[in-house]
């Protein structure tokens, strides 16, 4: 009892270090990215590495449902001990981009689980799951390709990448993109694939940056590969 006290107190303590750290500016860019929050990344980082690991502070900090609170639990969650039930549940909550894309590559990425959720979630009907299972097959495409149908996955793209919900249709794209990077013999159909359906053709880029426009930025990614 007394344990669970200290953390009820930590967790109030945390979320009104966290309420500290709430800046405008902050939240009125991170809104137009469709993250409700307004604490800057590197203090958010700052702040998990004073706290270092804690599970159970982590999983506490998940449970409040607040974006910042959970972007925390993440940076200072171990990441092999939750179960795949757990991990399904939490990805299925985690509707702000920022958590998303970060349970995804900080924690489920690391799990035991992470190859039986990426083929569960893959095809589910929810949209931003099946973000995440295509997340997780485009890691694969590029660190594991072994046993991977990459001439199917182009397939499936192929016929439902145009349609698709903008998060889905993002992480499709990024899949077309690696195997196109990073296996030759796939490269002209990845190329024609990106070219014919133009996903992401006209996405504003920064200076400096590579543009997700998938023929653009296998061409690219191909030619730094080659200069080194």
């Amino acid at each position: 009892m007394a344990e669970t006290t200290l953390t009820e107190t930590t967790v109030a303590e945390v979320m009104a270090e966290l309420a500290e750290l709430e800046d405008p500016r902050a939240r009125e860019v991170n809104e137009k990215h469709g993250d409700d929050h307004g604490v800057n990344l590197g203090k958010l980082r700052a702040l998990a590495k004073r706290l270092k690991t804690q599970q159970e502070l982590a999983c506490r900090l998940w449970e409040t449902g607040d974006t910042a609170a959970r972007l925390l639990a993440i940076l200072i969650c171990r990441p092999r001990v939750f179960e795949r039930d757990e991990l399904d549940v939490m990805v299925r909550e985690a509707r702000a981009p920022k958590v998303h894309d970060w349970l995804v590559n900080y924690v489920v990425k690391k799990n035991p689980h992470s190859e039986e959720l990426r083929l569960a979630w893959s095809a589910d009907p929810d949209p931003v799951v099946a973000s995440a299972g295509w997340a997780l097959t485009t890691e694969r495409v590029a660190k594991k390709p072994e046993d991977l149908d990459l001439a199917g996955l182009l397939d499936v793209i192929e016929a439902e990448m145009k349609d698709a919900p903008d998060r889905l249709q993002w992480a499709m794209n990024h899949c077309l993109a690696q195997i196109g990077i990073e296996h030759a013999e796939h490269r002209a159909r990845a190329l024609d694939i990106g070219e014919r359906l133009e996903v992401l053709k006209d996405y504003p880029t920064s200076p400096g940056c590579t543009s997700p426009y998938a023929p653009v930025w296998i061409t690219e990614m191909v030619r730094r590969q080659g200069d080194k």
